[in-house]
Formats: structure tokens, C-alpha cells, sequence
């Protein structure tokens, strides 16, 4: 759904986290990730210190959208949403943003007596709610929240609604005094009020029947204190962010149990249930993450919870500054909500990014008479590497399109963009454009590419090219109808591997051979869960067609020879999941045979990439495209490179150069050859096709 949005709510917790992780240095967010620094030595380790550290360093760069507490209006429902439509308030949990896109299942309506403001408390008020349902109380049970901040004082209401006798701890004495208003008992640790001594009466000697810890700290005692108070089989549930470092001895006298909620409730972080909007059965899921949030809306409309005192302030979009400042102080606050102005929906879905006639300077330079290049996804890949790869080459910008906006606007600026975008069909249409890059989410690119093809646009897509036979056939019919008109466009698929500067320095060895080659290519691919995208067959294709497909093109490249034949097999996988550690093996027209390891099982500390080439007594060897070895060339031995260069920015040149001289650097039917040639292998891998 697209929403525009009328109030967002800052939460005081979570986002300042993130203003001060983003401030700190280097050492200070690796002090706070331990397990990354792990992740980037493994790496660094594999791939070398230049390349990790431009991967770092790329990733703390890419734009994060703050903010999930959100009310506004239906401006637009996408094909199968139900239960929504245009003009219907609703609250989700969209980031700051005047215009913000949302499932179906990540909002929910709001009542008429409901106003925006107290909508915006939806999405806190739903964790909220996630952590009392956890510690399910009973009529009259004596309940603990220990931390007074937005979502404890929440939780302090939805207790008192169930019937429960509720003591609050804080050492904020406003906090204290709003508890007590809501009807708990309270302890404010600033005065030195003793909470244990304060728990034991409060449960009249008995100890508390439940703990619920909404406070943000990193230590332990928060845990510790709370299996105190409890009674024997009493309960905890941890809705903020605590040390861990449990004690046996705390819970095994009384069998306490603890547990740690999950944000809104079932169905976060399930891309089946968030992204393709497949709820779960009410009958078997009564709350899920969007019946949370209708509860808590309920809980307003009836006047059971109240907000309205939890706002101490209001910011207008163009202060939203100052609210992050405020944020990050020593101020007293509690609930900042920003208020959206009323035209917001109807913003453009293209925006300016450079003066009318200005030269962009620095890294990238306009070249006049060049021709111009728009992008159409601003992703961790294409920010990180692609757009990069085409600046260094030279290429003059465009458009940037995506999908939420941000990362277009912040990518445009850093890169001299003239334009950034979220309506993709304008940047296909801009006149102004030669050619587009395709850089979305697998399922779309088959789409784009014939839609880009049908404007006239020279196309280079990443791969995966297609997903389906289907889409190919699709793909190949729309080039002839483009060509029919015309010079047909250039389409260019991102195997860079090919154009790599250490596989260019082996065609060179392997050059006026005749004799058949044999090619064994290791790839060290680490595991994915099953759940991300790229393993779905329908969103990626799964890891053969998405990724595999880089070494099929390899080795075609390197045989210089049409693949007359496959064979594939692959270790058993889980139901409805394609296969991810697999072999697979492809004969050429030449004679020569190839065979790939594309293995998801190993460790990340081993090298990822390994090409050896075996022909007429002589042997290539190629590691992590950095270090190239011969043996048995004469003249030849080793070149070794500086850091590690898998050919994206030569890529890059090589398309622009196809543009400008109107011919592609790999000929058309061996696109499309390449690509059959990795349905095929997928096929066979998964056991839906004979090799």
C-alpha cells in the first residue's frame, strides 16, 4: 500500500541507538559487534584487506530510514490487497517519510475516534502488548515492569486493563509519577528506594507471578534482580535490551521461566507473512502482528489506553532535526511526534538532484556527447558496487529509481545523478536516457528488461537475466520486436567475471591453443537461511540461477566454445527450497569439459573463488581473483594483484563502449545460451529435468 503520511513517533529507544551507532567510529561499532569484527576477519583473511575495507566501509555508508511508528492515509492498494482502499486511515509501521509504501499485513485501520497523534503509538504499543501476551497474566496476578519509558508505561496499562495489580521501577520520577497515574504501584530507584523490599510487600510475601522488563541497559541485573522477585515458577519476559549473562542458580531453585519477545508479535521478520501478505490462520494464530495492532487501537478507541500524556513533544517535518537533536540530549522527553503536512500525497515521484545546467565535479565528470545512463534499483549491490563500477568507467548519469526513495536520493547525490526517482515507468520513458541498468530484486529483471527494450533502451541487467524459460522466450521475442524497428538495442548481462583483469591475463596464456581445456571451478558460497529471498524460487530463483550462473558464463568465456551438454547433482535440500550446494558439469563444442563445486556447506574463513584451467600439459590457477599462477607456460609463473578485482568496473566500460560503438561485448545468442544453460543446470540439480 501506498500511504502518506499525517504523524510519525520517534521511539526514544530504538532510534537513538542507531543516531549514536551511526556517530561512533570504527572502533566504537566494532566494540559494539563483536560477532561482525569475527565476519570481517574470516573475510579479510579470503579476500584481502583493500577489498573488506571498501566492503565495510560500504556497508556503514549505505542510508538506513529511521523510524516504524506511522499514521496516515491510503493514497493507492497494489494488485491483492484486501481489506484496505484509498482514503482509509491506517497505522503501520512505515519509517519517517512523507510518503511511505507498507504490506497489508504491517498496518491496520484506524477508528474515527482515534486521532493521528495516538495512532502514531500503534506500532510501540503492539511490542507492548507482544510482551504482556508472553507473560500471560491472570485476573488479579501481581505483575513487575521493570523500565518506564514509552513501551513500559504502556505495558503498565494494558496490565491494569487485564485486571493485574502492577508495580513499576524507573529511576526517572516523571516516568514514576505517569505509572502511578495509570494505576501502578511504583519504586523510584533515584530516591534509593529499596525494589526488592518494595516487590516482596507489593506481592504480600509471596513473590511476583510475573516480570516484565522493558528497560535498555546493558547489564545483567535488570534479569537478575527480577528472578528475585519472582515467585516459585513465576515468569519473565524481556521486551528491551539487557545483559544476558544468566545465572543458573536465579532460576533453577524456583524453575523461572524467561523469554525474550519478538517485536510486534507473530508473523515479524517472515517474509511470507510481511512481504507476500499471507497471513497466518486466525484459528491457529490469534495474534499476529497486525491483530496486535488492531487490539491496541481497540484499547484506544475504548479509552483503556491512553497516550495522549506520553507526548511531551511536536515537531513539524522541517524540525525533524531538532527532534533528533532533542533525542540524543540530556532534555527530558518521552513521546516526539512530527506532524506531516497535508500536500505530502501528492509529493513528486521524481526529484531534481543537480541545479538546471550544473557541471557535476569530483570523481564523476558529464562528458559531453556521452551517452546517458539511468539506473533502476539503489540497493546494497548497486550502491555498493555497481553504481561505483560505472562512475569510475566514465558513464554519465540519469535517473536513479528504487523502490523507497531514500537510497535514490542519497546514491544520486553521492554519484551525480541528475534525477532521483521512484516511478520507474518515467525513468523508461525519459527521452534523455540511452540506456538503463537494471539492478532489482531477481523476479523483476525479465520484466524491466522487456520494458526497457520496448522504449529502445540499450539494456544492462544483473543477473540473473530470466528466472523461467518462459521469461526468456519473453525477453528474446521483445528484442526482435525492438530490433524490428530499428538498431536493435544492446542487452548485457553483469557476468563480470569474464572481464576480470586476472581471467583477461589467462584467455591471453590460454589463446592459439586448439586443444580441448578442462575447468574445475571451487566456489566457496557459505550457507543462506532458507527463509531470504534469494533461496525463493519464485523472488531469486535460488542460489543456481542466481548466483551459480556467474561460472557457467566463466567457463563458456574461457572455452571460447557454444555448452553442448549438462550434467548436475546436488546434496538434499528441504522441501520447496532449490538446491545450494551442488556440481555441475558442462561440455563444449571443442571438446573441452568443465566442471563447477558450487558448495554451500564450507567455512567462511576458506577462499571463495577458485578457477583452475588444465590444457596440453600446462595448468592455470586463479585465487580469489587476486593471485594468478601458472605452471608449465613458458615466460609465465605468477601475477599477483593488489587487491581483489572481479571485473565489475571493466564490465561497466566494456557496456558503455558496446553503447557508444552500437555492438555488444558478448554477442546476444550467447546471452541467451548462457542463461538456458543455468536454467538447465538448476534443473537437473533439483531433479525436474534429465541431464
Amino acid at each position: 500500500m501506498l500511504i502518506a503520511t499525517r504523524r510519525t513517533l520517534v521511539s526514544a529507544g530504538t532510534e537513538r541507538m542507531l543516531v549514536e551507532f551511526g556517530r561512533g567510529g570504527l572502533l566504537a561499532k566494532a566494540r559494539q559487534q563483536p560477532d561482525k569484527v569475527r565476519e570481517v576477519l574470516d573475510k579479510m583473511r579470503a579476500d584481502g584487506l583493500l577489498t573488506t575495507l571498501d566492503a565495510v566501509r560500504s556497508k556503514l555508508d549505505q542510508p538506513l530510514a529511521l523510524g516504524y511508528c506511522s499514521a496516515g492515509v491510503v493514497l493507492d492498494v497494489g494488485e491483492g490487497v484486501t481489506g484496505f482502499r484509498p482514503g482509509d486511515r491506517v497505522a503501520s509501521n512505515g519509517a519517517h517519510a512523507e510518503l511511505v509504501s507498507v504490506g497489508q499485513n504491517l498496518a491496520a485501520r484506524i477508528p474515527e475516534n482515534v486521532d493521528d497523534d495516538a495512532a502514531a503509538f500503534t506500532v510501540l504499543g503492539a511490542i507492548a502488548l507482544q510482551g504482556v501476551r508472553l507473560a500471560a497474566p491472570t485476573l488479579g496476578e501481581c505483575v513487575v515492569v521493570t523500565g518506564l519509558g514509552l513501551i513500559g508505561l504502556m505495558a503498565v496499562q494494558l496490565l491494569r486493563a487485564q485486571g493485574c495489580r502492577v508495580l513499576g521501577i524507573d529511576p526517572d520520577p516523571a516516568k514514576v509519577a505517569l505509572a502511578e497515574r495509570f494505576g501502578a504501584e511504583t519504586v523510584c530507584l533515584s530516591r534509593g528506594e529499596d525494589s526488592l523490599a518494595r516487590a516482596e510487600s507489593f506481592s504480600r510475601g509471596r513473590g511476583v507471578d510475573a516480570v516484565l522488563i522493558t528497560a535498555s541497559t546493558k547489564s545483567n541485573e535488570p534479569v537478575h534482580q527480577g528472578a528475585q522477585m519472582c515467585r516459585k515458577r513465576g515468569r519473565i519476559v524481556l521486551v528491551g535490551v539487557t545483559g544476558l549473562e544468566l545465572s543458573r542458580a536465579d532460576f533453577y531453585e524456583k524453575e523461572l521461566s524467561f523469554q525474550v519477545s519478538c517485536s510486534y508479535g507473530p508473523g515479524r521478520y517472515d517474509p511470507v507473512y510481511e512481504e507476500k501478505g499471507q497471513d497466518y490462520p486466525v484459528g491457529f494464530v490469534r495474534w499476529t502482528e497486525q491483530r496486535n495492532f488492531e487490539a491496541v487501537l481497540d484499547m484506544m478507541a475504548s479509552g483503556m489506553l491512553d497516550v495522549a500524556p506520553l507526548i511531551s513533544h511536536h515537531f513539524a517535518l522541517e524540525q525533524a532535526a531538532a527532534a533528533y537533536e532533542l533525542l540524543v540530549s540530556d532534555e527530558p522527553k518521552l513521546g516526539i511526534v512530527i506532524d506531516y503536512p497535508k500536500q505530502a500525497d501528492e509529493s513528486p515521484a521524481i526529484v531534481p538532484l543537480l541545479d538546471a545546467g550544473r557541471e557535476r565535479s569530483g570523481e564523476v565528470a558529464s562528458v559531453q556527447g556521452e551517452p546517458v545512463v539511468s539506473f533502476i534499483g539503489a540497493g546494497n549491490y548497486a550502491g555498493r558496487v555497481l553504481i561505483p563500477a560505472f562512475a569510475r568507467a566514465g558513464a554519465k548519469f540519469g535517473a536513479l529509481a528504487s523502490s523507497g526513495g531514500a537510497s535514490s536520493v542519497y546514491h544520486g547525490r553521492k554519484f551525480g545523478f541528475a534525477r532521483a526517482a521512484t516511478d520507474v515507468e518515467a525513468v523508461l520513458a525519459d527521452e534523455a536516457a540511452d540506456a538503463v541498468v537494471i539492478a532489482t530484486r531477481h523476479d523483476s529483471h525479465a520484466d524491466l528488461v522487456c520494458r526497457a527494450l520496448s522504449q529502445g533502451k540499450h539494456v544492462f541487467v544483473e543477473k540473473p537475466l530470466a528466472l523461467t524459460y518462459a521469461e526468456l522466450e519473453t525477453i528474446e521475442a521483445a528484442r526482435g520486436q525492438a530490433a524490428a524497428k530499428g538498431a536493435a538495442p544492446l542487452l548485457m548481462v553483469g557476468f563480470n567475471r569474464r572481464f576480470a583483469p586476472q581471467v583477461e591475463k589467462m584467455r591471453e596464456q590460454l589463446h592459439g591453443i586448439d586443444a580441448p581445456k578442462s575447468f574445475v571451478v571451487t566456489v566457496n558460497a557459505g550457507a543462506i537461511p532458507p527463509e531470504h529471498w534469494t533461496q525463493d524460487p519464485a523472488r531469486g530463483g535460488g542460489r543456481i540461477i542466481g548466483e551459480a550462473c556467474h561460472f557457467v558464463d566463466l567457463m563458456r568465456a574461457l572455452a571460447g566454445a557454444p555448452i553442448t551438454s549438462v550434467a548436475a547433482s546436488a546434496l538434499p535440500r528441504q522441501e520447496k527450497v532449490p538446491p545450494d550446494t551442488v556440481s555441475f558439469t558442462l561440455g563444449f563444442a571443442d571438446g573441452s569439459i568443465g566442471t563447477v563445486h558450487y558448495f554451500a556447506n564450507g567455512h567462511r574463513a576458506f577462499p571463495k573463488e577458485r578457477v583452475e584451467v588444465f590444457c596440453g600439459g600446462r595448468v592455470l590457477v586463479l585465487d580469489n581473483f587476486r593471485r594468478l599462477a601458472g605452471f608449465g607456460w613458458p615466460g609465465f609463473r605468477k601475477h599477483r594483484l593488489w587487491r581483489q578485482d572481479k571485473g565489475q568496473e571493466a564490465t561497466a566500460r566494456a557496456f558503455l563502449q558496446g553503447v557508444r560503438a552500437g555492438k555488444a561485448p558478448v554477442p546476444f545468442e550467447e546471452v541467451m545460451e548462457i542463461s538456458r544453460v543455468t536454467l538447465d543446470v538448476a534443473a537437473v540439480a533439483s531433479g525436474r529435468k534429465q541431464g
